[in-house]
């Protein structure tokens, strides 16, 4: 029997205190997280330092990461759960991404074809859009998304 693997965007946005090697930390954290569970990292993209739309937990800054993941439909929850015990991360958001616009273990570079998983739901269709759905989660959570 083969297991379901589906290809995943993932962004969280870390605490604007912690430093280069606690970022680093913070990521190989996450990495082992998802490998823990049988995933793969595919990229990691850090997006730096960024303004926030709206202040989360009186900060008005955060630093944001990207990555793309290949994992098992059921390791998002058990992903998400380790976000809420995670006091350095401020925010996350788990996108499915679909299925045509991944192509050999890389994320194609195409814009649109995104679906939410988590309290999210929704398309999103450039960076842009992700971070404010990410912002948008503590301001207006929806139902979870039905896999």
């Amino acid at each position: 029997m083969s297991r379901l693997v589906r290809s995943y965007e993932l962004i969280f946005i870390v605490h604007p205190e912690v430093d280069d090697a606690g970022l680093a930390a913070v990521i190989e954290t996450v990495k082992k997280l998802v490998e823990r569970g049988g995933g793969k990292v595919v990229r990691v993209d850090r997006w730096g330092l960024r303004r926030l739309a709206y202040p989360i937990k009186k900060l008005w800054e955060g630093q944001y990461v990207l990555m793309y993941l290949e994992m098992d439909p059921q390791q998002v929850a058990e992903l998400e759960r380790s976000f809420a015990l995670a006091e350095q991360i401020l925010r996350h958001l788990v996108v499915r991404l679909e299925e045509e616009l991944v192509g050999a273990g890389e994320v194609a570079e195409a814009e649109g074809g995104a679906q939410a998983v988590g309290e999210v739901e929704g398309e999103a269709e450039t960076e842009t859009e992700v971070e404010a759905a990410v912002e948008d989660e503590a301001v207006e959570p929806s139902e979870s998304a039905a896999e």
